[in-house]
């Protein structure tokens, strides 16, 4: 019963109390607070959002225009707490209501899968003035396969990265999905029609949710936080040296911590597993010497991580797809 609070996240010692009582001992308020609202107020509130006037508008609009007639009823906050208790904060009007669909779930179990892609500026020495990074990585071994630093933005910049990308990783076609954001260098005619020519399938973030494109941002950050980043860049040359030395140094050195530290190059190539065996042997050596120093917990998880998901959130829709394929 334990774990099952647990995955509940419920006490253990409420649910024991409750089991013996369930009585409410809660006191709760012993009196009415000063500023409730009178239930005519509350009838006055709902008569005028629902009036012909007054059905378009919202709270913020409703109050500014009883203002302009003189009239004070309540804030904005009070309309909407009103209205919400009523289930009458549904979208209203002509116009349909916003809807953005979650991307299709996608899973990688090997490199070249699936990347991910995106764009990031670079400040360089002059105000106003800068150069665009566009940075590719394979989300199974987090490993940058492919990158440039230009002058503009542009979807044709785009097809010529990413088809050069492709020749230099030997990708073949229908092998491939590439995801990013909406932005027009990732979904300009030009750019479709080379990943459509190269076999490569398209993926796409929801507008305005930067959480559909994590691997990037998070690469992006990992790029300006480096205690080598110089934060402008005096030339494109400049720049463009400096990110070689990065992708040398992230590829072959970085210990990432998504990947149970090891490279994203040792990844890519299949050789972490190897190198994940032999830590686990080191520790279990090591617990069967200083079996005091663990006690009863088992040694530290270097399991081989198996499948990467674009969206963790989406990790139980994947599992139902496989489920039923």
């Amino acid at each position: 019963m334990k774990i099952a609070c647990n995955d509940l996240e419920f006490d253990f010692k409420t649910y024991c109390r409750w089991k013996i009582d369930t009585t409410d001992n809660r006191r709760g308020p012993l009196s009415t607070p000063a500023n409730k609202l009178s239930d005519d107020i509350n009838k006055e509130i709902i008569s005028i959002a629902t009036s012909a006037e007054f059905k378009d508008d919202s709270p913020w609009v409703i109050v500014c225009k009883l203002a302009d007639e003189g009239r004070y009823l309540a804030s904005e906050s009070s309309f909407y707490k009103v209205l919400k208790e009523r289930n009458l904060m549904e979208h209203r009007g002509k116009s349909k209501e916003r809807t953005s669909n979650r991307p299709s779930p996608l899973v990688a179990t090997g490199p070249n899968q699936i990347w991910s892609w995106d764009i990031t500026y670079c400040m360089t020495n002059v105000r106003g003035i800068y150069f665009y990074l566009y940075l590719f990585m394979d989300i199974f071994s987090r490993k940058i396969v492919g990158f440039d630093i230009l002058p503009e933005e542009s979807m044709e910049n785009s097809s010529r990265i990413i088809e050069k990308t492709c020749l230099c990783e030997g990708i073949e076609k229908s092998h491939l999905t590439l995801h990013s954001d909406n932005g027009g260098p990732m979904k300009g005619s030009t750019m479709l029609v080379t990943l459509q020519r190269l076999g490569v399938m398209p993926s796409f973030s929801r507008p305005s949710v930067s959480d559909d494109n994590p691997f990037s941002e998070s690469l992006f950050k990992t790029v300006k936080y480096h205690h080598t980043y110089p934060g402008q860049f005096k030339t494109l040359d400049e720049a463009k040296r400096w990110m070689i030395g990065f992708v040398n140094w992230y590829n072959d050195e970085h210990l990432h911590s998504g990947i149970k530290f090891v490279t994203p190059s040792q990844r890519h190539q299949g050789l972490d597993r190897g190198v994940l065996n032999k830590r686990m042997d080191v520790y279990l050596k090591a617990k069967e010497k200083y079996p005091e120093r663990w006690g009863t917990r088992s040694v530290k998880n270097f399991d081989y991580i198996e499948e990467v998901y674009l969206n963790h959130l989406q990790k139980e829709i994947c599992n139902d797809i496989k489920m039923v394929s």
